[in-house]
């Protein structure tokens, strides 16, 4: 049974890896692992693994796999509505204090590195939001579109826009708001250093899923290929007819986003008043979509490489017995 540590910090195995790395694989050997080892529920850390409907393409663990293994922060919203790092960190909190009330061990699992790091470290100290920039910022968004205000972020802040791609509205959006407000680039806002106890509640045990690169991008042509063919064309259909566009939030997932095209052209602007229809290039799609995630896990594997103390396993057959023992000194250190 888990149980806070004298001083009263509950532990707590934060699992990532870049997309299709293994980490359910790993998470479901774990929790069939039995005896001394303590049941496992999960908190899922994947940004678009919180919208309802959008299953296939976010690759959410099947009914089976959740029915033996609880997950929580999954179909949590629906995919117009805006889902941050603030609201992760606040629910995630809730859930780890729910699974150790029943004496189960938290597991924070997902390819979101901004979500993990927040939940670690802490939320960066930015400003708090202005109504009249942010109002501001949409009309010109609505006017002008996304590239000239991405323009003006990599001029004011060239960190924060690297990190944020275009058609990113709301991050965006909230990066120019910053320097409006402040003055100040949203990168300079930074957590307390590592090491200083941001979040004294927690004993983390952070592990990561590290493969040779050309065998993951392997296995991300594969998984790619399996959606399409387990029906991700008819996911998307059903979100479009539900009256789903690229500009809500869900939507901009990969996966997603490259399946539209503006009656005008192919492009994903948001902001911008336009019809939209679905392509019917089903082998382009497919290889946008595989590109797509191969340029992901390449930016995934970079973020993890910041966060600090993180532990790196060979997510191939041993990964989860390895793991497992690693964790056992770990909660024998309690």
């Amino acid at each position: 049974m888990i149980r806070a540590a004298a001083g009263g910090a509950v532990p707590v195995l934060l699992l990532f890896g870049p997309t299709a790395s293994g980490k359910t694989a790993v998470l479901e050997q774990l929790s069939s692992r039995g005896g001394s080892f303590p049941p496992v529920e999960v908190v899922s850390a994947d940004s678009m693994q919180v919208y309802r409907g959008m299953d296939i393409g976010t690759a959410k663990p099947p009914p089976e796999l959740l029915a033996r293994l609880p997950h929580h922060l999954i179909d949590i919203r629906d995919p117009a509505e805006q889902f941050n790092a603030g609201e992760f960190v606040r629910l995630a909190d809730e859930a780890v204090r729910d699974i150790v009330r029943r004496g189960k061990f938290p597991v924070v699992s997902g390819g979101t590195g901004f979500y993990l790091a927040s939940f670690v470290l802490g939320l960066p100290p930015a400003p708090p939001s202005d109504a009249a920039i942010r109002l501001a910022l949409k009309a010109e968004l609505r006017e002008k579109g996304a590239a000239p205000l991405w323009a003006e972020l990599a001029v004011r802040d060239s960190v924060s826009a690297a990190r944020i791609h275009e058609n990113d509205e709301y991050r965006l959006l909230r990066a120019l708001e910053v320097c409006r407000l402040s003055g100040r680039p949203l990168s300079s806002f930074t957590r307390p250093a590592p090491g200083k106890a941001a979040r004294p509640e927690y004993r983390f045990f952070l592990a990561g899923l590290a493969r040779p690169r050309e065998e993951l991008y392997r296995l991300i042509n594969e998984r790619c290929a399996r959606m399409f063919r387990s029906g991700l064309p008819g996911e998307v259909r059903r979100l479009f007819e539900a009256g789903y566009r690229p500009e809500d939030p869900g939507m901009k997932a990969i996966g997603y986003r490259e399946f539209f095209i503006s009656a005008g052209g192919a492009g994903s602007e948001p902001g911008e008043s336009r019809e939209w229809r679905l392509a019917g290039d089903l082998a382009a799609v497919e290889e946008a979509v595989a590109r797509n995630s191969r340029r992901y896990a390449k930016r995934q594997i970079t973020y993890f490489a910041s966060l600090p103390g993180a532990r790196w396993f060979d997510a191939g057959e041993n990964a989860a017995s390895q793991l497992q023992a690693e964790l056992g000194r770990f909660l024998a250190a309690d």
